[in-house]
């Protein structure tokens, strides 16, 4: 009787010092999400870079304690995109696509909390059908989970699998669409901007559809949130072989402050950086 107190007792204390461990890892969340907008706001490329790549650590670290944490879980795909496309993708491919499928795993992780328990799926139309069970609460981890898998793709085009995957991105960017349209500034319509203007007609590029799409996104932009149109002139403008197009769109990206929209001077500066280098490129692209 006295053995098996004790080890009630232990079991107990064992559970309840998880259980604290969890809470006071919760706890945390707040903290990171406040850190995460915090950074947003931030026009130092160096002092963001540092300061994302520890919080990224930390966020990894704290997951360990609780494996199932949806905010971590967001935050980890969400910020491990932006720190490959921000920082790294430009200057060293082959590390970008690693972290843009680190943040792809995460993502999908999240996903499989509600709708994609049965990942990977055996056709387009299971999937399809599993992304009609998310609703609008689930847009952010639908879009920064497929936006990461479109990182790696575009950084994988000799990868046969990538190309296989590029249509269950789609999929899922078609889903945002269809719940908020002007989730991360019409981000989706970017996202079908780009791929519909870098591919050629024969792997189902459209340069129409891309117009489309991204003046689709422009409507959210508003010419103060600047990625899209960094987008847009590598790959809309180098497709129509249009240099004044291309000048022009350069040219608003640089004369506008990155402050003009205070909660993004991070993509802002990151936008007005790439394309300073694509200025620098131009005699390459046309």
């Amino acid at each position: 009787m006295a053995k098996r107190l004790a080890c009630i007792i232990f079991l107990s204390l064992v559970i309840s010092g998880c259980s604290v461990q969890r809470i006071a890892v919760r706890s945390m969340s707040g903290v990171l999400e406040n850190s995460m907008l915090s950074l947003y706001q931030e026009s130092d490329l160096k002092l963001a870079e540092q300061a994302i790549a520890s919080d990224l650590k930390l966020l990894e670290g704290l997951l360990k304690s609780d494996p199932q944490n949806a905010e971590f879980l967001l935050m980890l795909s969400q910020g491990f995109t932006a720190y490959a496309m921000g920082f790294v993708e430009d200057d060293d491919p082959a590390r970008a696509r690693v972290l843009y499928f680190r943040a792809r795993d995460y993502g999908i992780q999240l996903l499989k909390q509600k709708a994609f328990r049965n990942y990977p799926f055996q056709s387009l139309e299971e999937l399809k059908q599993a992304l009609q069970q998310f609703s609008n609460e689930d847009v952010a981890a639908l879009f920064w989970t497929a936006n990461s898998w479109a990182g790696w793709i575009n950084l994988s085009f000799t990868n046969p699998q990538a190309l296989a995957d590029l249509p269950k991105v789609q999929l899922m960017m078609d889903r945002v669409i269809e719940l908020d349209e002007s989730f991360f500034f019409g981000g989706a319509h970017m996202f079908f901007g780009t791929i519909y203007a870098a591919r050629p007609p024969l792997l189902g590029g459209d340069i129409s559809k891309a117009e489309f799409h991204f003046n689709k996104c422009f409507q959210y932009a508003d010419k103060k949130f600047l990625l899209p149109y960094v987008y847009y002139a590598k790959f809309y403008a180098t497709r129509v072989f249009d240099e004044a197009l291309f000048d022009s769109t350069i040219s608003l990206i640089l004369e506008t402050p990155s402050s003009i929209l205070p909660d993004q001077q991070l993509p802002n500066a990151i936008a007005q950086r790439k394309a300073r280098d694509l200025k620098a490129q131009k005699d390459d692209l046309f």
